[in-house]
């Protein structure tokens, strides 16, 4: 939700961009609105309502957020967003502001944001009455000669009034007496000065010192007065007043030179001698901040600086000096002091919006609104505002030297999450100033990247027979966004096919994709199955991603071999017929075995464990083929026993066995001998009647038995067709051991049915000889039924 509110955030201010240059620039051209206050006024006194003038009514305030920006003098103003009035937050003092200069006018801006404008305006400061004039030299020495004549006029101090206009300074009147009245003269500046015009010669032997009180007012009302005395020394008779080589003098100081550098040096000279030809220099008309600023020497008349001098503060000073003889007599001069700029002043940056975090993927972003000022005047002043290659950020200038930054492209924060920017502000002057701002711009995280699978397909492998909740394996998937939008949760997708039973089988851990087998696997039943997992990360809207997984459940020997032929669980024992007149390697049968289980578990070996003669049979290692090892002999019993254990490869190895019963006959005509049980029984002496009927059964049977033996040599010779075929199907190549791998069908590599059938009867057995049914390519291949 923060993520969201902050996006919608950022967007509004994306409007600012929208209209900012087409604002700005029509504000840029405007005529400046003016308003004026008195000053002293209370702090919260009202200056004006500005709601008309900024076109915006009481309900935009808030969205708009309007604020005053002032450069350079800090004026004490405030917008009140209630009522849209400007108010005073503090006194403002006119002569603390602007000094003598009139109008007293403050230029500010007013701020408004989405969209940015900016609204020029000027406060006019009205002067008020509030200071009295003030003679710097509360008392004034006139030395006068007795014998100038009536009409010499006197220059004398004027007094100094820190209003102006009407409440400045405006007339002067001096007390009454009988040897001088007041003439006011106006200057060159439109300062008014003052000065005495000798009415009446003057007697020093009547009165040596005269004493005068000269008042200045000013025009306010009720006009504040201001006082100095003014003390006549009468003297004896000096008929030559100093003159001064040149009346004007122009000189140019560097700002921030060494106190005490000489300014200048002015020059008089008295025609007379003595004391009336010794001249001294001192300053006329100086005010306050010229006296704090410069000195003279009485005698040398050299100007020497008391302290630096700021051309930011002052550029130009008139310094007034006298020069006065012993005898009273004085001459004046104009030195006027033009102070040179140095580039003694870095610019300024005033930061006015800054935007630290922005979202990523948005298009021109604005960062910040900054304003640069430098007080230093020509090169000194002209700035040139810049940041580091290589970033995804521009500036823009606006009007009244006002920057704004704003993105050039959209910000990626899984490339970059922050940038570390630095604004230079660089002077055009010698040498060159520069002012450097560090910023850090965060990149806040927008959920634009859903989670990725360290692979797209995991193949995990499971032995069968496993534990429930068996870890089978993880999944693992990385969110390159941040915070909640990268933290991923795991789940198992519907299967394509709904009859899988996935819930049952497999189980995913949501918070670190760990996979478990809820049950037990058989290997026979499932050997291998698959399934989606899905990564969603926490983000809003939420992405998500997938990956297959297939689960191989492998082999493990929990399956004995199992014997298809002979069959064991017959009624009566499977007897094999064999002729004495075989030879070594003649095929008696073949024990057919298959092993459920898979690869080395399902390789099946074949052993002769016990047989009634040893030697004499012998079973393939490979195919379960039991073949006569050597010739038959009369020597060899006829019934022979066979014991053949079939065993897999496994770890631990599993077997099975079987028993095989082996009749040796002469040709086929011998009858099948009766079993152990039934000749145990028959034993004891035959009578003659037995011995007919048997002769006449063999004489009846014979016929019977040459055509048995030549079926069953028809069928012997299939056998070892089949046989051979069989063989050629065994696949080539080395097995390990006596090992053959029979790929889950047993020792053949062909599907084989047998048609075992044995017929119990009283005494003797019929045989129903094997007949395999082979499949339809091998009837093809040896071209049987």
């Amino acid at each position: 939700m923060e993520a969201g509110e902050r996006q919608e955030r950022f967007l509004k201010q994306r409007q600012v961009l929208v209209f900012f240059v087409l604002l700005g620039i029509t504000q840029a051209g405007s005529e400046p609105r003016h308003y004026s206050v008195a000053e002293e006024m209370d702090s919260g006194s009202f200056v004006a309502n500005l709601l008309k003038d900024l076109g915006l009514e009481v309900a935009d305030l808030a969205a708009r957020a309007p604020r005053v920006i002032s450069k350079g003098k800090k004026m004490g103003l405030h917008f009140d967003r209630q009522t849209g009035d400007l108010l005073l937050y503090e006194k403002l003092d006119r002569e603390e502001l602007c000094g003598p200069t009139e109008p007293c006018v403050l230029p500010f801006q007013m701020l408004l944001e989405n969209p940015l404008q900016f609204f020029q305006a000027e406060l006019r400061i009205r002067d008020i009455n509030d200071h009295s004039p003030v003679f710097l030299d509360k008392e004034m020495i006139l030395k006068i000669s007795e014998s100038i004549t009536p009409g010499t006029t006197f220059l004398i101090e004027r007094a100094q009034d820190l209003d102006v206009g009407s409440n400045g300074l405006q007339s002067y009147t001096v007390s009454p007496n009988s040897h001088f009245h007041l003439k006011l003269q106006d200057s060159f500046d439109g300062t008014i000065l003052p000065q005495l015009v000798l009415d009446k010669a003057l007697d020093r032997e009547e009165q040596p010192e005269i004493r005068l009180t000269l008042t200045a007012l000013d025009g306010g009302i009720p006009p504040r007065p201001g006082t100095a005395l003014i003390r006549i020394e009468v003297l004896d008779i000096n008929d030559n007043a100093p003159e001064f080589a040149k009346l004007h003098y122009e000189v140019q100081v560097l700002e921030n030179s060494p106190i005490g550098s000489q300014v200048a040096i002015v020059s008089a000279r008295d025609l007379d001698i003595g004391a009336y030809g010794e001249i001294s220099y001192v300053f006329s008309q100086a005010s306050e901040d010229i006296r704090k600023t410069f000195r003279i020497n009485a005698k040398s008349g050299e100007l020497l600086l008391k302290q630096e001098l700021d051309f930011e503060s002052v550029q130009t000073y008139t310094l007034n000096i006298q020069a006065t003889d012993g005898g009273g007599l004085s001459g004046s001069c104009v030195v006027f002091v033009q102070v040179m700029d140095l580039n003694d002043n870095p610019p300024e940056l005033t930061m006015s919006t800054l935007i630290s975090d922005i979202p990523e993927n948005l298009q021109e972003t604005i960062i910040a609104v900054f304003s640069v000022s430098d007080p230093d005047s020509g090169d000194n002043g002209r700035m040139v505002c810049s940041i580091q290659d290589g970033l995804p950020f521009i500036l823009k200038p606006s009007v009244e030297n006002f920057y704004t930054l704003i993105t050039n492209t959209a910000l990626d924060r899984e490339t970059r999450s922050q940038y570390n920017m630095t604004i230079t502000i660089s002077d055009m002057g010698t040498p060159r100033l520069k002012t450097e701002h560090n910023i850090t711009v965060r990149v806040s995280d927008v959920n634009d990247n859903a989670p990725a699978f360290t692979q797209t397909a995991y193949t995990l492998r499971v032995r069968e027979n496993n534990s429930p909740a068996l870890h089978i394996g993880s999944v693992s998937a990385t969110d390159r966004d941040a915070g909640a939008n990268a933290q991923v949760t795991y789940s198992l997708l519907p299967p394509h096919d709904p009859h899988v039973p996935l819930a049952s089988l497999v189980s995913v851990n949501p918070d670190n994709g760990h996979l478990f087998a809820l049950r037990s696997l058989d290997y026979e039943a499932l050997r291998a199955f698959e399934f989606r997992v899905g990564a969603a990360d926490r983000g809003s809207p939420p992405l998500s991603s997938q990956a297959l997984v297939r689960v191989l459940v492998e082999d493990a020997n929990d399956n004995a071999p199992f014997v298809l032929h002979p069959l064991q669980n017959a009624s009566a024992p499977c007897t094999e017929l064999v002729p004495r007149a075989a030879e070594a390697g003649y095929l008696v049968t073949k024990v057919v075995a298959v092993d459920g289980d898979a690869g080395q578990n399902a390789w099946l070996s074949y052993q002769l464990l016990k047989a009634t003669e040893p030697g004499l049979f012998g079973v393939w290692a490979h195919n379960g083929e039991v073949r006569t090892a050597r010739p038959l002999s009369e020597r060899d019993a006829a019934k022979q026993r066979l014991v053949v254990q079939v065993k897999d490869n496994g770890e631990p190895p599993l077997s099975a066995s079987v028993t095989l019963h082996v009749l040796l006959v002469d040709g086929f005509s011998q009858p099948y001998l009766p079993a152990p049980e039934a000749e145990a029984a028959d034993a004891g002496p035959a009578d003659p009647l037995t011995v007919y009927l048997v002769v006449a059964l063999a004489s009846v049977s014979s016929l019977f038995l040459f055509s048995v033996l030549v079926f069953v040599a028809v069928r012997l010779r299939r056998r070892g067709g089949a046989a051979s075929v069989g063989r050629r199907s065994v696949p080539e190549g080395h097995f390990p051991g006596p090992l053959v791998d029979v790929s889950g069908t047993g020792t053949l590599s062909q599907s084989y049915q047998y048609e075992v059938c044995l017929t119990g009867g009283s005494g003797l057995n019929e045989l129903k000889f094997l007949k395999p049914i082979l499949p339809s390519g091998l009837v093809q291949d040896t071209g049987q039924d």
